[in-house]
């Protein structure tokens, strides 16, 4: 006979507890041994079942434990009513036999509910999946920001600045405070101003400020803003709208093409005549006004040099017209006032159509040749010639028709340059120009003569130098 367990109770002494019958002593000690294999037929089964359901939730787990421990109780009860009426040596057998199959129910029934539980488990997950699988909702695009604020105020626009701004292709970085006036558009969906720069290409400024939301109403409007401008660009830019104004677009009128008329001359203004004796300035201007210049000529047209003379910055312009006549050469060499129509070509010189011709005083020369001591070079000669300090130093050169003879502005300066005057040659023959100089700085100094075409210093027919080495 097998030794009970720990769990099972000792048989006591018969002399302590008094004496009972064998029988009854085998009998106790049989039930308690089926009571012992019973437990631990359930306990078994209720691992296994919590095992096989360990992956289900933790509930299902525990209401599975339960009913097997339920459903084994009963099975112990009856296990020990047959055990009381079995014989002795078939008790141990039948009870083991009983036990056996009250395992197996157990585990049949929580069999199902672990199966439930990894069958719930694979559905949630199935269900992940196809929630994963569902496209997502396209994102809501967020609005743009705007710019509310406004910059404080800055220092404004100059003339040469507002020029810039307007001309295409240049002036980017320029900024200030101004305005601009021009057709309001809205190009994604902000508003922008179409200006008409000056050479009647269009310029894009980006409006910005707290009336950004109210501009689009006025689409196709004329409208005049000004604050803060900036030229991000070269053909554009960005305005910080302090004011603004709008006009309706105005119903466009058809008018009658003009018929082929000469379109009328004005008067120039003292400025435009500033401009227009200036070097590499005023070109395209053309109008009515009275030049004041020195004639020379250049083969057999008469040509009026109105500043810079003898210098590669030299402006002058070519006589026509009726007062253009043989007898203006008594006064080559002279000072003339012409009044007549004046169109500055280039920026420097271009073409005057005389109607009055008015000789004036010479200018009364400022340097006087008096009492100094001249070195005289002739012709195209590369030399070198030594100079005294504040004396003078001549060089005379033949002209050619078309072309005239010129020197560096800076050069010029350098060397002091007072004079180059065009003289007619004796007789008709070929005329001269003659450079005047009076050195005022001690040093040594490379003075470059370009035989230049008239009316186009930039295109050198050739040059020569000569070294000038001025001595205290």
């Amino acid at each position: 006979m097998a030794k009970p367990k720990s769990g099972a109770k000792k048989a006591t002494p018969v002399g302590k507890t008094g004496a009972k019958p064998a029988a009854k002593k085998d009998k106790s000690s049989r039930l308690d041994l089926i009571k012992n294999a019973s437990k631990r037929v359930a306990t078994t089964t209720t691992t296994k079942v919590v095992k096989a359901a360990g992956d289900a939730p933790a509930k299902s787990a525990k209401s599975a434990a339960k009913k097997a421990a339920a459903e084994a109780e009963p099975k112990e009860k009856v296990s020990e009513k047959a055990a009381e009426k079995v014989s002795e040596k078939a008790s141990t057998k039948k009870s083991a036999a009983k036990a056996a199959p009250a395992a197996k129910t157990a585990t049949a029934k929580a069999a199902p509910a672990a199966k439930a539980a990894t069958g719930a488990k694979a559905s949630s997950g199935k269900g992940g999946s196809k929630a994963s699988a569902v496209p997502a909702a396209p994102p809501v695009e967020k609005p743009r920001p705007r710019a509310t604020k406004l910059p404080p105020p800055g220092e404004p626009l100059t003339k040469r600045e507002m020029e810039q701004l307007l001309t295409a292709g240049e002036g980017r970085g320029v900024m200030g405070e101004g305005s601009l006036k021009g057709r309001l558009v809205v190009l994604n969906e902000m508003p922008n101003l179409v200006v008409v720069g000056r050479d009647k290409r269009e310029l894009t400024f980006l409006l910005q400020g707290p009336d950004q939301e109210v501009l689009p109403a006025y689409v196709n409007h004329k409208v005049s803003v000004s604050g803060m401008i900036r030229k991000t660009t070269n053909h554009g830019g960005v305005v910080d709208v302090r004011k603004y104004s709008a006009k309706k677009p105005e119903a466009e009128v058809v008018e009658a093409p003009p018929a082929d008329t000469e379109p009328r001359l004005r008067y120039l203004s003292p400025g435009e005549v500033s401009m227009v004796t200036a070097a590499g300035m005023g070109a395209g201007i053309k109008g009515f006004a009275a030049v004041r210049g020195n004639l020379e000529m250049t083969g057999e047209e008469f040509v009026l040099v109105v500043s810079n003379g003898g210098t590669r910055q030299q402006v002058s312009f070519l006589l026509d017209g009726k007062a253009a006549a043989k007898g203006l050469r008594k006064n080559v060499g002279h000072t003339l006032q012409v009044m007549g129509v004046v169109d500055k070509t280039s920026g420097w010189g271009g073409r005057i159509s005389a109607e009055n011709v008015e000789p004036r005083p010479s200018e009364a020369r400022a340097v006087s040749r008096d009492e100094m001591e001249l070195v005289h070079i002739e012709g195209e000669v590369p030399t070198s010639v030594d100079v005294k300090l504040n004396h003078g130093l001549t060089v005379r050169l033949p002209e050619q028709p078309g072309h005239t003879w010129a020197i560096e502005p800076t050069v010029a300066k350098r060397v002091g340059l007072r004079e180059a005057n065009f003289e007619p040659g004796p007789n008709g023959g070929p005329a001269t120009r003659e450079f005047f100089f009076t050195p005022r700085n001690p040093g040594t100094f490379e003075v470059e003569f370009f035989l230049a075409k008239a009316l186009a210093p930039g295109l050198v027919d050739r040059s020569f130098k000569i070294n000038v080495t001025v001595k205290p």
